[in-house]
């Protein structure tokens, strides 16, 4: 009997597995019921925002937006009651606020949600059982339809992550924009902007003119391979003025996305030093902006009149951004110059503290205080930790998972965001096939097997794990089109990990689904890495 049992469950799990590979979607749902036939949409067809469903309204226009640019299908807006032939949105206060429930048979199509958050991804997982003309740019004179079905589903995680790095090389607004669109199409809910770095400063402060006018133009760039030291001898800038940046955040939110923005310090400073030398070490010195990759001994130095300008800069940055995370680095700060300086040893005799890494523990805790009173949390790389944790930082473990797991057991909330899993900056297939990328080797079943959920960590401790994050990193990345290129297909797995419910890996099963998601790739326009498509 129990040989009966056991039997019948796998047949059932098999046979569920297999239904969801048959509809291909990505990240796959908690839970899908196949039915028989497909929703046809038509002339008479109407999008309907049902008694309470009023503040769904501008997903429904997406909707609308998406048919007519498809489709030339004309598919109004309307308020009224759930009727056949309709694509009916329906308040649902008894779902979680990302969750949704999607109801498609041959007569009509049902979207249940409790926030505009659960309806906007309800239709992300819409527009994957249609065919893939629905992401076309170009009217079709097909029938649009959509698989009949039953889904009832909510994320993993809350931060579903993703990261791009423009220190080192900017990237227009048009392509910020379109990782965004991508983003949004997996349910990604997260973007991470790395906008300063040694070789490049890339956002506008008023108050410093000269972090644009200096520190976001170096003077060269590395070409090829690090260890042959070619420059090009040609000047490189590039930076986002506050109304640009505004344009993208009001644009993210439409799409659900929270922009997080990352200015690092004290290390990975040198582009600020070129501007304003006063904040180093060693007033004195001529600083440039950083020309070569890698890690510069360039730092802040933590006087008063340096932690006076990173508040002044944290403020106009944070009134641009309406996200509670302020990123910081905090990653990678070579302490020779802090050993040397004579008044970074004074202060640390002054404060009882240890070492330079208490040093920078200190640094850390008085922007992380500065940036509590403005009532945003903190956020950092794991490094933060070195010294002593601030109270009310939240950790992005990206050497291993080492940092998180520690973290964690202290109560703080934590992103899993580690090198060997998510640095997609990695070469994903033989690097004799590929385009000249750091290093590494990340292909897109490693990323596939990372499982948050680790067993060093207690019930307690694990909830402390929010999300995940995967990082395009661009010292080998100068265009959209090679930046597309390393993010995906690795940020599908990446979604999936985040949003869809623990269980044992079958990566064979998720390569199926991505195969039969090529089409609607491909009418995306995505340029993604080929070796994982036959």
């Amino acid at each position: 009997m129990k040989f009966i049992t056991t039997l019948l469950c796998f047949i059932i799990l098999t046979t569920t597995v297999m239904s969801q590979n048959n509809y291909a979607l990505l990240p796959q749902p908690v839970k899908l019921i196949p039915a028989e036939g497909h929703f046809s949409f038509n002339k008479n067809t109407q999008i309907v925002l049902t008694q309470g469903a009023a503040s769904f309204a501008s997903v429904a226009q997406m909707l609308t937006d998406q048919l007519q640019m498809a489709y030339g299908l004309s598919a109004s807006v309307k308020n009224g009651s759930a009727k056949s032939n309709n694509i009916n949105f329906i308040l649902n206060n008894e779902l979680a606020e990302e969750a949704y429930l999607l109801n498609i048979d041959k007569h009509k199509i049902n979207i249940e949600a409790k926030t505009g958050k659960g309806a906007f991804y309800a239709l992300q997982t819409l527009f994957q059982l249609m065919p893939a003309q629905i992401y076309s740019t170009t009217a079709s004179q097909e029938t649009p339809i959509a698989a009949a079905c039953q889904i009832e589903d909510l994320p993993r995680y809350n931060y579903r992550g993703l990261m791009l790095d423009v220190g080192r090389y900017y990237f227009p607004v048009s392509f910020i924009k379109r990782y965004l669109d991508l983003m949004a199409v997996y349910k990604l809910n997260t973007f991470h902007w790395h906008l300063t770095e040694d070789q490049g400063w890339r956002i506008e402060i008023k108050k410093y003119p000269l972090l644009t006018k200096i520190s976001s133009i170096r003077k060269e760039t590395m070409v090829g391979k690090y260890d042959d030291m070619k420059f090009d001898h040609t000047p490189y800038g590039g930076f986002y003025t506050q109304d640009e940046i505004k344009d993208i955040v009001a644009y993210a939110a439409k799409k659900f996305i929270t922009i997080i923005p990352e200015i690092e310090m004290p290390g990975h400073s040198q582009a600020v030093l070129a501007a304003y030398p006063q904040f180093g070490c060693n007033p004195d010195k001529i600083y440039e902006v950083a020309t070569k990759w890698g890690v510069s001994e360039d730092v802040l130095c933590p006087r008063e009149e340096t932690f006076t300008f990173m508040e002044d800069v944290l403020t106009e940055v944070m009134a641009l951004f309406p996200g509670k995370y302020i990123h910081i680095g905090g990653d990678e700060c070579p302490k020779t110059q802090w050993k040397q300086s004579r008044f970074c040893q004074d202060l640390i005799k002054k404060l009882g503290l240890k070492n330079e890494q208490e040093l920078q523990s200190y640094f850390i805790g008085r922007m992380d205080k500065f940036i509590t009173s403005k009532g945003k949390r903190l956020l950092g790389w794991d490094e933060i930790l070195e010294g002593g944790l601030s109270p009310n930082a939240m950790v992005m473990s990206w050497r291993g998972t080492k940092g998180g797991i520690e973290a964690a057991k202290l109560n703080h909330d934590v992103v899993m965001s580690p090198t060997d899993y998510f640095y997609i900056d990695y070469y994903q297939a033989n690097p004799s096939t590929q385009p000249l990328a750091i290093g590494g080797f990340l292909p897109l079943s490693k990323c596939y097997s990372f499982e948050p959920d680790l067993p060093e960590l207690n019930e307690a401790q694990t909830k402390h794990i929010v999300g995940i994050q995967a990082n395009l990193w661009t010292e080998y990345i100068s265009t959209p089109a090679y930046a597309e290129y390393m993010a995906f297909p690795r940020a599908l797995a990446l979604a999936e990990i985040a949003w869809s419910p623990k269980a044992p890996k079958n990566y064979p099963e998720f390569l199926s689904r991505l195969q039969k998601q090529k089409p609607k790739m491909d009418a995306l326009k995505i340029n993604y890495c080929p070796v994982e498509f036959k």
